[in-house]
């Protein structure tokens, strides 16, 4: 304590809080501690032992208890309060808030260790409100929502008001994603609990200072900590929500462009998939479904007949052949449109102060949009979607929710266009989400959308990286975007794979963008119809070559969709950061061009024209085998590696499992009655674990329902001898069944192989070795190898 209070002393001399603010008095009642000012009141509780929230109440305010983003409630008691002449302290097990009375100073710790202080606290501008923080002067920042600034984002001031931004490539300060919290490399988040747009300033003026700005609201932000990068992350999702599971199929691939005109033109595509036998389990339809032009036709929001003739048979047949149709929509109501009036008559739409629709012009006319925050307006949307989810619709896309424009002076019945601006796309997520837990309470919903807020992923929100330049520049930025998000528990932030903006025609970047998407969350190729995007519509030896990325990324649903199960679980991030895997690195803290796919996958993207080599940093915690090639290499060591054409560099950990299956023509014929176990022995390591889990993948809350399996596999290398265990855990409402299983051993000269106690007879040992097992229900599995 001596320690700390020599810490806080020092400190104080060069940031201390506003001069003028004063302590008065303090009450510590419900596990919380109000701290009277005179300038106002801080209320600081705990959430749990790794997350306290702190709110400022100005004088002549009431605190606003409502938040978007949390779903987290606060402890009611357990936090230890001690209080003595000179200090104030909250202690929640290793997390503690010290409060200095004179002058005032309000800092976090974590194992005695200070994380976070602040400087000036809470500051009352002419127009704004803004509360300003201490940055230690190396410390690395992240966060601020989806931007390509580089991954260590000091040094920036962000506006935190969602906007698309066209065609972007290596730099986008502003992106359709305003997410108001900071993560910091010295294993903290500060997360400003509050919707209004504003600016969020990561030390720009290079005086260590972090400070929030906003219009107006809750002055409320919540202090989180971790033993680890998964845990954090981890607490962030704990505080703002998990990611449900989602569809299984839309691990699969999506046949996408802006657009399709026509039914005809629907049906010709996917069966230009099926007769090059290339995988596919959805077609999205852009804006043409409901009307014939760009311009003048945004809220029809249903099927133009001229152009598809019968939707009903027509998704039927996809669906008959496992082909999920998803439809865009938009919140707009354009004047021209035929719901316009009806929108009008039912008070849907937002208004002007006196009470009438209001009303503007933009790119695709002159418009007004839903009021999403008015009983009026959620309904009317929903019934939109009720009746398209009847017709057979698997899943729906929401475009433009930044909103792409949103004057002023509309007014919501959540309140003013900026009160509510960077929370639209969040609440329409919610919407939908809510929508089907009461009219399809089995069914997963698959929600694409373009702009959200804190706390999106809850309500199964799939994020894209917006309309990106289809050119190189456009591929090197995405890898930051979504590294940034899955951190702020957006795991599926994704991009249109071979870039979506422009007529930039290049087969190289096509493949090496694919190449990636491999190893991303969503595999949907996408763009502007100068040029397909669809892997059926490239050339002979391109489509080859893209076919061949759609069957790998098949191959893999396995373990991608565990990685969604522990996404769901833990929120952990489906991609992430190298300095995960070591924290303390200062080059990995800034490094973004080379990520972790899952736990047991080292990818590295190829982001230029023409490269051959490519130097690598494997990280030191294991050894990497090379996917392809089998290749050994040390872990803690940077190496020049030879690139392929056919697919880029990509590394599995030593002593991983990764469970795979031959590919298949779309979800709907997965099952894991057959499946393939790759283990990547290394001498090295004496024992590794992995896991599998499995549900019909379509089911809601499938695994609290008990309608599940999840297979835990672990390895044992001792005395020249490996042992290999199957485990499975079953839900209470689910059926095992009998698996053959097709071990794949890599890196291993056997002597001899025992499978449940019988010695198996090989003519040849090859590398890698494929061993049958039947993994019989209810049972484990044990093979051992001697070599």
């Amino acid at each position: 304590m001596k320690k700390l209070l020599l810490l806080l002393l020092l400190s104080s001399v060069s940031f201390a809080q506003n001069a003028d603010r004063k302590y008065l008095s303090h009450s510590w009642k419900n596990n919380t501690l109000e701290i009277q000012t005179t300038d106002g009141t801080y209320s600081i509780k705990p959430y749990s032992d790794k997350i306290i929230e702190t709110s400022f109440i100005p004088k002549g305010e009431t605190f606003n208890p409502v938040s978007h983003a949390v779903v987290l409630s606060p402890q009611k008691k357990g936090a230890h309060f001690t209080a003595t002449k000179n200090q104030l302290s909250i202690k929640e097990n290793q997390m503690e808030v010290v409060i200095q009375k004179s002058p005032l100073m309000i800092s976090y710790f974590a194992k005695g260790k200070e994380l976070l202080s602040e400087k000036l606290g809470y500051i009352k501008k002419d127009s704004t409100e803004i509360l300003q923080f201490n940055l230690s002067p190396d410390e690395v920042v992240y966060g601020g929502g989806a931007r390509a600034l580089g991954m260590n984002r000091r040094g920036n001031r962000l506006q935190l008001y969602n906007r698309a931004h066209y065609g972007y490539e290596t730099r986008a300060e502003l992106m359709n994603f305003c997410i108001p919290v900071v993560l910091s490399s010295k294993m903290y988040a500060v997360h400003f609990d509050n919707a209004a747009i504003g600016y969020l300033d990561l030390d720009s003026k290079k005086d260590n200072t972090l400070a929030y700005e906003t219009i107006s609201g809750r002055k409320t932000y919540q202090v989180i900590t971790g033993d680890s990068w998964t845990e954090l992350v981890g607490n962030y999702t704990q505080l703002t929500g998990k990611q449900p599971l989602p569809p299984r199929w839309a691990f699969g691939n999506f046949s996408s462009r802006f657009g399709y005109h026509s039914q005809e033109e629907v049906e010709k595509t996917i069966h230009k998939f099926e007769e090059n036998q290339i995988p596919v389990d959805a077609i999205i339809l852009d804006l043409y479904w409901f009307g014939k032009t760009v311009q003048g036709t945004m809220g029809n929001l249903d099927w133009d007949k001229d152009k598809f003739p019968n939707p009903d048979k027509m998704i039927a047949d996809l669906n008959a052949k496992g082909v999920k149709t998803i439809l865009i929509t938009e919140p707009f109501i354009l004047t021209t449109s035929s719901k316009w009036q009806e929108t009008v008559d039912k008070k849907v739409l937002a208004t002007t102060k006196d009470g009438k629709p209001a009303t503007w012009d933009f790119y695709f006319g002159n418009t007004g949009i839903v009021d999403i925050f008015k009983t009026e307006g959620k309904d009317w949307f929903w019934s939109v979607y009720k009746r398209l989810i009847n017709q057979g619709v698997g899943g729906l896309w929401g475009d433009l929710g930044e909103p792409e424009v949103f004057p002023s002076k509309a007014i919501t019945a959540g309140g003013k266009a900026d009160e509510v601006h960077n929370i639209y796309g969040h609440n329409w997520a919610k919407l939908v989400a809510d929508g089907y837990k009461k009219d399809f309470t089995n069914q997963r919903p698959f929600i694409l959308m373009r702009s959200g807020y804190s706390g999106s992923q809850r309500f199964g929100m799939i994020p894209w990286s917006g309309d990106v330049s289809r050119s190189w520049g456009g591929l090197q930025s995405q890898m930051e975007i979504a590294l940034q998000m899955g951190m702020q528990g957006m795991a599926y932030m994704h991009s249109d794979l071979g870039g979506f903006a422009g007529d930039y025609f290049d087969n190289e970047l096509y493949l090496r963008w694919l190449q990636y998407g491999v190893f991303q969350p969503i595999f949907r190729p996408h763009a502007q119809e100068d040029v397909a995007s669809e892997v059926a519509y490239k050339d002979i030896a391109t489509r080859a070559q893209a076919k061949k990325q759609v069957e790998l990324r098949y191959q893999l649903m396995p373990y991608n969709y565990t990685l969604a199960f522990e996404n769901n679980t833990k929120g952990t991030p489906l991609m992430r950061p190298l300095f995960f895997e070591e924290p303390n690195n200062a080059e990995l803290q800034k490094t973004s061009d080379t990520y972790l796919w899952g736990n047991d996958f080292l990818v590295q993207p190829i982001t230029k024209s023409g490269v051959t080599n490519s130097l690598i940093y494997f990280p030191k915690s294991n050894n990497w085998f090379d996917f392809y090639k089998d290749f050994k290499h040390i872990g803690g060591v940077t190496e020049n590696i030879e690139v392929s054409a056919d697919h880029i560099p990509v590394f599995v950990r030593g002593g991983a499992f990764i469970p795979m299956i031959k590919t298949i023509t779309n979800s709907n014929q997965y099952q894991l009655d057959a499946f393939d176990l790759q283990f990547y022995f290394d001498d090295s390591l004496t024992q590794s674990n992995g896991k599998l889990y499995h549900d019909n993948g379509l089911t809601a809350n499938a695994y609290e329902k008990g309608e599940y399996e999840l297979m835990q596999f672990s390895s044992l290398n001792t005395n020249k001898v490996l042992t290999i265990k199957m485990n499975e855990e079953v839900g209470k409402n689910y059926t095992a069944a009998t698996k053959e299983v097709a071990l794949i051993v890599h890196n291993i000269k056997p002597k001899k192989i025992f499978v449940n106690g019988q010695e198996q007879i090989y003519k040849t040992f090859h590398n890698p070795m494929t061993i049958p097992v039947t993994w019989n229900k209810g049972s484990q599995a044990e093979i051992k190898i001697e070599y």
